[in-house]
């Protein structure tokens, strides 16, 4: 009877043993099976990728130290993750933070929409919550930012974008979990609890600051993202999720145009959030140059930003995007309801942009040393004249060159065998020292595009 039993329950181990084995099997293959889940509206997908240009902003407690965003806490001891979690929290005091100088400066940049990370990795939230502590309502700061920028978006009139990210440092620390980004233990497709936790805030953003334009969700597994993503077209089915939902290329893009939707992320400088040593910044032009040839492949550029420990932009941030709002300012016609050019994207040094009904081209020139009141001719092979085009330059009148009454300023266009000839001076004086080394644009209309 006793070896009877004996063996029996060496069987029942057996089994258990090969069942744990199947679901393990089992749950790896579905993790690994999960794809991308798109229930973006056809209309809200045109609707975001109309907005073109935006500004991503990251953010947490951890800028004090100008440190990498979260990632620190991966493979740290235990001393270091206690005064991360217990200690450094104590003094972030963002006493400077304004939320409408933020959005002022995204809006005068010609940026439609701003994404703001609610929270990152480590776990910190920078929302109102109740599902921890752990967060900027119980900082000496005490205030709720995310539900400033929010009101500060809808005011200036750009769309509200939140960043999330499901994966949880925080929340693994305090559950007895090692930290990780690729243990299955420390993803949501394999902790049920981390799963239920991420829902549970994201749900609170969703419904505690009124309507969410878009939704950024970050994070190494799609199960998560794609369980989060399902609950915010549940909430919402008018929301745009980008991360999670679409291709959104981070510090680069496509060499070749890709069917929209999709946002490229990138950093202004080399770090997402603020460091303040060991740094450098893209220039204006890299910053402008990126955003013509985003717009000229059919995508959306999410360019980043992050705020000191003060809640200030940091002057060298600033500097870059005070000069890009110039050009936006100047050309922001470009912008406005163009389309990739079906034809032709890019020719050397021209990119090209096409009006939706295709009557109007935008050719984007950046020459490099191009003097004040000097002219310059190029032809453009695959467009046709016709005798009602007309060619301008976006923000000059082409009547008038300052202090030089007797030189014609004025742009010409005309058709040859192999395309058109465009004559261009550059006119406009838009720094004292007449030095303004960015692209013009040429705006030409009633042409035989040819596409």
């Amino acid at each position: 009877m006793n070896k009877s039993l004996s063996i029996l329950r060496v069987l029942c181990m057996k089994s258990a043993l090969i069942l744990l084995l199947i679901n393990i099997v089992n749950n790896k293959i579905s993790a690994q099976e999960v794809k991308p889940l798109n229930l973006n509206k056809p209309e809200i997908e045109q609707w975001f990728t109309d907005l073109g240009f935006g500004m991503f902003i990251h953010w947490s407690m951890d800028v004090q130290l100008g440190m990498v965003i979260s990632h620190s806490m991966v493979g740290a001891s235990e001393d270091y993750l206690n005064r991360y979690i217990n200690e450094l929290p104590k003094t972030f005091n963002p006493e400077n933070f304004d939320a409408k100088q933020w959005v002022n400066a995204a809006k005068l940049a010609g940026m439609k929409y701003i994404i703001f990370t609610t929270k990152h990795h480590n776990g910190y939230c920078m929302f109102e919550t109740k599902t921890t502590d752990f967060g900027i309502m119980n900082s000496p700061y005490g205030k709720d930012v995310t539900k400033m920028i929010i009101d500060a978006c809808r005011e200036a009139g750009l769309a509200v974008g939140i960043y999330f990210s499901p994966d949880d440092f925080y929340f693994l620390y305090t559950q007895g979990t090692p930290i990780s980004r690729t243990r299955k233990e420390a993803l949501a497709s394999g902790n049920p609890e981390l799963n239920e936790y991420a829902k549970k805030q994201i749900k609170e953003l969703m419904t505690q600051y009124g309507k969410i334009d878009i939704v950024f969700l970050d994070g190494t597994d799609q199960f998560s993202k794609t369980e989060l993503a399902k609950l915010c077209w549940e909430i919402d089915p008018d929301v745009m999720v980008t991360r999670g939902a679409i291709n959104t290329p981070e510090q680069g893009s496509p060499n070749n145009p890709i069917p929209p939707p999709w946002e490229a992320c990138i950093t202004l400088g080399h770090q997402w959030q603020y460091r303040p040593t060991n740094e450098t910044y893209k220039t204006a032009k890299d910053v402008i140059l990126k955003l013509i040839d985003i717009k000229a492949k059919g995508g959306n550029f999410l360019l980043n930003f992050g705020p000191d420990a003060l809640g200030d932009f940091p002057t060298e941030q600033m500097k870059v995007l005070n000069e890009v709002s110039l050009w936006k300012f100047i050309n922001q016609e470009a912008f406005h309801q163009t389309i990739p050019n079906q034809k032709k994207i890019k020719d050397d040094n021209m990119w090209f942009l096409t009006s939706k009904d295709r009557k109007t081209v935008y050719i984007f020139i950046n020459e490099d040393q191009w003097r004040f009141g000097e002219r310059k001719v190029f032809n453009i092979e695959g467009f046709s004249a016709t005798k009602k085009s007309q060619i301008s330059v976006l923000g000059h009148n082409g009547k008038v060159l300052e202090y030089q009454k007797n030189v014609n300023p004025a742009p010409s266009v005309k058709h040859t065998s192999e395309g058109i000839e465009i004559s261009v001076t550059r006119s406009q004086r838009i720094y004292n020292d007449h030095k303004w080394n960015n692209p013009i644009v040429v705006k030409l209309t009633e042409l035989d595009i040819n596409e």
